[in-house]
Formats: C-alpha cells, sequence, structure tokens
C-alpha cells in the first residue's frame, strides 16, 4: 500500500497512523475497515490472496476487497480454495472467460494462464453450467528426447498433461479428481485425440499453445459444439516446434483478431504470482531478448543510416 499510494505507514502502540495525499489516506482506512470486517467474518486471506487483492484495489479505488472477496465466493462454489484474480491483467482474463465464448491468455510462464482457467472450468462444472471438463496439449518435447517410453498410451502422454492434473488437484480433493477422470467427466487428454470431434456442453481448454502447428489450431479452435466455451493459453517465447515451423498460436492470433465472440488476454511480467524471482527471470530473459533484437537492427542497418 504504502508503494502503490505514496503513503507512509507507522504501527503505534494503539493505533495505525497513515499520512500522505488525503485520497491515498481514504484508500487505506478503506482497506482496514473493509479487511476488518473480513477477519470478523471469518474470512482469511492466505496465500498471496491479500497481496493480490490490495493490488487490485491500488489499482481500481472503485472495487473493495469485500466485492473482490464476494465474486471469488461466487466463482469458488466446491473448490477447496477461493478462485481470484490477483493482477488487473488477470482479472481482465478471468471476466473475458465468464462473458466469452473462446478466450486466448497469452504471456510468460507464472502469470495464472492456466491455472485461472483450469479453475474457472472447475467452478462452471460444479455449476452445472457446463456437464464435463476437456484439458489438452500438445505432445511436443521441451527440448529434450523422452525417447521410447513403457506403458499404455495414456502413460506416455501422461508427463506432457501433469501441469494440468496438478492444478485440478489443487482445486479439489484428490479422491473427487480421480471419479470424474474414470467417468469421463474430466478428460485430459494429448491435442492429437481431438480430431474429428465434436464438443458439446463441454469446457475446452487447451494450454501450451504456442507449440501447436497451424493445421492443429484450425482443428482445435473448429471443435466447439453447442453451449461450449473454450480458453487457450500459450506463451510465445517458449515455441518448443521444430525450427522454420510458424507457431499455429501466433497464426491463430493474426488471423481471428477482430472475430466477434472471441477475446485476448495479454500477461507480462507484472501478473506472475510464483515466487518473486520468477518476475525477477522474466524481466531479465525480455531485456536479453530486446539487446539481441537491438544487436541485430543495427548489424542489419546499411552504412550511412544508423544513428
Amino acid at each position: 500500500m504504502e508503494d502503490g499510494l505514496q503513503v507512509t505507514i507507522d504501527l503505534r502502540s494503539d493505533a495505525i497512523e497513515v499520512t500522505g495525499a488525503p485520497e491515498g489516506v481514504e484508500l487505506v482506512e478503506k482497506i482496514f475497515a473493509d479487511y476488518e470486517a473480513l477477519r470478523r467474518g471469518g474470512v482469511t486471506l492466505h496465500n498471496g490472496e491479500l497481496k493480490g487483492m490490495l493490488r487490485l484495489v491500488i489499482n481500481d479505488p472503485g472495487i473493495s476487497l469485500k466485492s473482490l472477496v464476494d465474486s471469488g465466493k461466487q466463482r469458488s462454489t466446491g473448490v477447496k480454495r477461493m478462485v481470484q484474480p490477483r493482477s488487473p491483467n488477470q482479472r481482465k482474463y478471468v471476466e473475458a472467460i465468464e462473458q466469452g465464448d473462446m478466450t486466448f491468455g497469452i504471456g510468460p510462464a507464472g502469470t495464472g494462464k492456466t491455472y485461472l482457467a483450469v479453475a474457472m472450468a472447475v467452478s462452471s462444472l460444479l455449476a452445472k453450467r457446463v456437464s464435463r471438463i476437456i484439458l489438452v496439449r500438445p505432445a511436443v518435447e521441451a527440448g529434450e528426447r523422452l525417447g521410447f517410453l513403457p506403458g499404455s498410451l495414456q502413460e506416455k502422454v501422461d508427463p506432457y498433461l501433469r501441469p494440468l492434473y496438478d492444478a485440478l488437484y489443487d482445486l479439489l480433493d484428490q479422491d473427487k479428481v480421480d471419479k470424474l477422470l474414470e467417468r469421463n467427466v474430466i478428460e485430459v487428454a494429448p491435442l492429437a485425440f481431438m480430431r474429428g470431434r465434436t464438443l458439446n456442453d463441454a469446457f475446452i481448454i487447451m494450454d501450451e499453445a504456442q507449440n501447436t502447428t497451424n493445421e492443429q489450431m484450425k482443428m482445435f479452435v473448429t471443435r466447439m459444439g453447442n453451449g461450449s466455451k473454450a480458453v487457450i493459453t500459450g506463451d510465445l517465447t517458449q515455441i518448443d516446434l521444430p525450427a522454420n515451423t510458424r507457431s499455429g498460436l501466433r497464426e491463430a492470433l493474426d488471423t481471428l483478431d477482430g472475430v466477434a465472440g472471441i477475446a485476448v488476454c495479454w500477461f507480462d511480467k507484472r501478473d506472475v504470482v510464483r515466487h518473486p524471482l520468477v518476475a525477477r527471470i522474466v524481466d531479465a530473459y525480455d531485456q536479453r531478448d530486446a539487446a539481441q533484437k537491438d544487436a541485430l537492427r543495427s548489424r542489419a542497418a546499411p552504412e550511412g543510416t544508423g544513428s
């Protein structure tokens, strides 16, 4: 609050003293009052939830801690933890998923793209807005050669799909997840399994979409049936496709730009909700990439045209 509102907050023996611009002091007072009311009402904010909510309130004084908690509760019926965006871009993303039919979430690792999408899918399933969840990923090796894997076909592709299982087990009890998987109410599958299907009344998520080809992406976005909702997530800086293969995600963003019913939400380092070090790592790589692009442009410029 001090950093975002340019105020100073001091803890006294019998009070909290806030100094700064009147509008900043007034908002701090409102935040403390909301927090105390929530605490007295038995609401415990943990695991980064409070920090994320404070970022949202500071960014948009028109919202409050109480309104954020109330909306989070509405999205979280039946799940173990509150489904709560922790940054303005995450909030736009969640609202786009709620209001639209197809949403793209694009940005670096740790920004909550996949987790929030799975959380919204679970919430929709438990509220009976959809009858099943389909979670898919392209089975592309991230710079490694895994070689021959023993076991059934499902066992061979499970390592690629592990992040989706992790999100499910974080939101629901393991027994419940296992039963839903066994009954095929939740289906976790590689992208290749989607060909030829029409998915009605389903919440469909494709993760790591940057590793699709143009043909795969076109196949996926045309699987939607009646009553379905789709979320496509990816990071255009982590493409593991063979050299000279253009990402289907990049093609889709160019091709579907402006199509009614499709929303695109962009994330950056400010949305990283993992360890604070992750945001600094993302920033360091972004700076390196920018420096390399500048160096290439400088070498490519004809003599006499440079600055």
